[in-house]
């Protein structure tokens, strides 16, 4: 038969150490506890943690109370019971997807991303503990946060305020625009990656990180070949004020962000027989070699765009 032990905090302390001694020892077979034991033990033959009402409990803790077991060479298995699926309230069931998701080693940054998007940030001033993050997600949110930060900073100071992210230039063209698994094999790597071009600046830095991945993973399929050239049409879109590329009519439609194109005599003179220019829009015909088109019609919109500034 096994033996059982039971032990909470509110037993005394000589009490407890005892039972925690005879646990380690493996004197006990079964311990039977509250979450006092969720951090500070290592005991390494402990290979099984079965866990009652799981959906009362934050992330962090579910994390730390499974980290309890498996500290040896021996698997480990742990087991969160929890009520109906139909009572549990939506953020106890994202909590326990979550840890049931990140089972792998090393998982605790992905866990913290994921209950900070759970509970919210709160105010960066002020006393509040949690917020709406999650609406955005936390990534983004750091972004909207940042800017708001520069643009307030520049205006303070009397400068111009910081370029547009390359996020706000939405592109839309008939391009496989992506990845692919074959290329970047592992699913975490390749989410880091995307989070890392979604935070470009520069064409400095666009071409940085291509080098990057051609040095770790070879020379990139077409996909990710159209992935950086997506993000060079960005920049440029944006030098150029060029808020959306997109397809109409099987033209390609160039559209600014809201405002009259500046200079327009001098642009149809410079885009003649490559674009047809009207207030708020360019059109480019789509046809073979429309891609080198379009990068130097963007590029001519943007040095007139910068001579009339």
């Amino acid at each position: 038969e096994a033996s059982i032990a039971v032990g909470h905090g509110q037993m005394r302390e000589n009490e407890l150490e005892k039972v925690m001694l005879g646990f380690s020892a493996g004197d006990v077979d079964v311990l039977v506890c509250t979450s006092i034991i969720e951090s500070g033990l290592d005991i390494p033959h402990a290979n099984t943690l079965i866990v009652e009402r799981a959906e009362r409990f934050g992330l962090a803790q579910l994390y730390q109370l499974r980290g309890r077991v498996g500290r040896a060479a021996q698997r480990a298995y742990a087991y969160f019971f929890h009520s109906r699926l139909s009572r549990l309230t939506p953020d106890a069931r994202r909590r326990l997807e979550t840890i049931r998701e990140a089972s792998e080693l090393g998982a605790g940054y992905t866990i913290a991303m994921r209950d900070l998007e759970i509970r919210g940030a709160g105010d960066v001033l002020g006393t509040r503990q949690s917020g709406h993050i999650g609406a955005v997600g936390f990534d983004l949110y750091t972004r909207l946060l940042t800017r708001a930060v520069q643009e307030q900073r520049a205006e303070r100071a009397g400068r111009p305020a910081p370029p547009a992210p390359l996020g706000s230039v939405r592109i839309e063209l008939p391009l496989a625009v992506r990845l692919p698994e074959a290329y970047v094999t592992d699913g975490r790597l390749r989410l880091q990656i995307y989070r890392r071009l979604a935070q470009l600046e520069s064409m400095t830095q666009i071409d940085e990180m291509e080098q990057e991945l051609l040095d770790r993973f070879g020379p990139p399929p077409e996909a990710a070949r159209n992935l950086f050239y997506q993000l060079r049409l960005k920049s440029s879109a944006r030098d150029a004020g060029v808020a959306a590329i997109a397809i109409d009519n099987e033209r390609l439609a160039l559209r600014s962000g809201g405002v009259d194109f500046p200079e327009r005599e001098e642009l149809r003179k410079a885009l003649i027989g490559r674009a047809v220019v009207s207030r708020r829009e360019l059109f480019l015909p789509l046809k073979p070699g429309w891609r080198q088109v379009l990068v130097s019609v963007l590029q001519d919109v943007a040095r007139i765009a910068k001579t009339a500034d």
